[in-house]
């Protein structure tokens, strides 16, 4: 690991014309082979989403086919001793697909460090304001205040505690994703062109997911 500094400006208002109020900087251990870390911590998440419910039957679970279709001799066709053979139209699935329990594994260090990772390499993507003020849930509000649609990149909005006028807020925006500071994960950054977080969302991360000293 090393240490790097991110470094970011806060803006005053939930206005993206309003002037930086000034730097603020705070350090985070990251890892110096970060593609693979962020890849195994993002590889891991997808595969524990798949629900892996798909199932076929065996010959042993397709109904009928109890009895020998012909005799074994004598009738000039090849053997048969069920109409519910792999082979046969309507029969059992050889080696198809069984519902089953998926648990890929990481370390909840190494999930941090891939989370601390990714925040510092997209640094450049953050719009940090000093605080979300939203007396009512309207989407056209929160465009206006925080001076940005999107412009069609997927965005991601980073509250410190729950805001529930914030969150119905963009629940219609198509591109936009509402998640709390202490509940981040490395998909929905990595999938995110910017991110807009307010100032008190670093301190929960900070506290979340640096270590304890």
């Amino acid at each position: 690991m090393v240490i790097k500094t991110f470094e970011y400006n806060v803006l005053d208002s939930a206005s993206s014309t309003s002037e930086p109020t000034g730097g603020v900087s705070f350090s985070l251990n990251v890892s110096e082979k970060a593609k693979y870390v962020v890849h195994r911590a993002v590889r891991t998440a997808t595969t524990n989403r798949a629900q892996a419910t798909s199932s076929t039957k065996t010959r042993s679970e397709v109904r009928g086919g109890g009895r020998k279709p012909w005799k074994q001799k004598g009738t000039g066709r090849a053997r048969a001793g069920s109409i519910r053979s792999p082979l046969w139209k309507g029969g059992g699935v050889t080696f198809g697909p069984k519902p089953r329990t998926i648990n890929k594994k990481i370390n909840k260090k190494e999930k941090q460090l891939a989370l601390r990772t990714i925040l510092y390499n997209r640094h450049e993507q953050f719009l940090v304001f000093n605080e979300f003020k939203f007396d009512e849930a309207k989407t056209a509000d929160f465009l206006e205040k925080v001076g940005n649609n999107g412009n069609g990149k997927k965005t991601l909005v980073i509250s410190s505690k729950p805001n529930k006028n914030l969150q119905l807020s963009l629940r219609n925006l198509k591109n936009f994703n509402y998640i709390l500071a202490n509940q981040l994960n490395v998909s929905e950054i990595v999938k995110a062109n910017q991110i807009i977080i307010d100032e008190l969302s670093f301190q929960v991360i900070k506290e979340t997911y640096c270590d304890k000293n």
